[in-house]
């Protein structure tokens, strides 16, 4: 029972990110409708850099240990840096709900990706699992309409695949890290890190710095930067240092649940019934993917 009780903070930190997550789809569609894609992201990590810069004196306690710098940068490269690259554009090309959709597949690109690095167990109902969301993930975009949020659904659900390859990366990171580095700091590297990487996309830019802030693209960049880059990231560090990884792998299936629910509150995104057939393979896959053997434990 104490064990159960002491992890409950990490439960509830852990649906609060997702929550987050979620809606960060809808608030990327709204700031990119006025502002570029690099430069939204700046602006994002930016004022995420500021809210980690303000709680500086809580980190006189973390210890550096020679050597961590190479995988710091790694786990920064991975996310924001490439990770946003993908989604920035995916998000010009996709609707949110379909962009949701397909970070279902993040866990189980953590279990591949730990088979081979880790050399993790995945059994063969895993790669059954993972095989079945990919082809649902085709088939969303098959059989996705173009509109005027979705110019090119296909590539953007590509793009946004991609970007979950660079997330598995991260986790794997941010898994191994937490062993010696507290949540908070991991966000704040991984925060200031990604200010520096896309500082020049927005200074050598065609467009430059913008010149006029519309309300609610600013504010849901504000917003990203204040609830989703800080407060998110953090909550999902320290969820994935205090529970099992199987489990904390688990909450990432929530995004899709929260992105489809705000898209269709916020920005009226519908499924056809073709894309809905995709969804449930996706969903049947990531089913079918849970290993609840105790033996086989999923690094995420």
């Amino acid at each position: 029972m104490p064990a159960r009780t002491s992890s409950l903070p990490a439960i509830i930190g852990l649906l609060v990110a997702m929550l987050l997550w979620g809606s960060s789809f809808i608030a990327l569609k709204v700031a990119f409708s006025a502002y570029t894609p690099m430069s939204a992201i700046f602006a994002r990590l930016f004022v995420g850099s500021l809210f980690f810069l303000s709680l500086l004196p809580k980190w006189k306690d973390v210890s550096y240990q020679k050597g961590d710098w190479k995988l710091l940068l790694l786990m920064a490269l991975f996310e924001p840096c490439f990770y946003f690259i993908f989604e920035a554009h995916a998000l010009k090309c996709t609707t949110a709900s379909q962009a949701g959709m397909v970070t279902a597949i993040l866990p189980l690109l953590v279990a591949i990706i730990a088979r081979i690095v880790l050399k993790e167990k995945v059994r063969k109902k895993t790669i059954v699992g993972f095989s079945l969301a990919i082809a649902g993930v085709c088939w969303l975009s098959l059989t996705s309409e173009i509109s005027a949020w979705a110019p090119c659904p296909m590539r953007g659900n590509f793009l946004e695949f991609l970007a979950m390859v660079c997330a598995a990366g991260y986790t794997i990171c941010v898994k191994y890290l937490s062993r010696r580095y507290n949540a908070m700091f991991l966000g704040a590297i991984q925060s200031f890190l990604g200010t520096i990487f896309f500082a020049p996309f927005l200074l050598f830019s065609a467009q430059g710095i913008p010149d006029h802030f519309p309300l609610w693209p600013t504010v849901s960049i504000i917003y990203l930067g204040c609830m989703v880059t800080f407060v998110a990231y953090t909550l999902y560090n320290y969820g994935v240092s205090k529970i099992p990884a199987s489990q904390a792998s688990a909450f990432v299936y929530l995004i899709p649940v929260f992105a489809i629910m705000f898209g269709w509150l916020i920005l009226d995104e519908k499924f056809t019934w073709l894309q809905s057939l995709g969804v449930g393979f996706i969903f049947l896959g990531v089913f079918l993917s849970q290993d609840r053997r105790k033996n086989d434990v999923i690094v995420s």
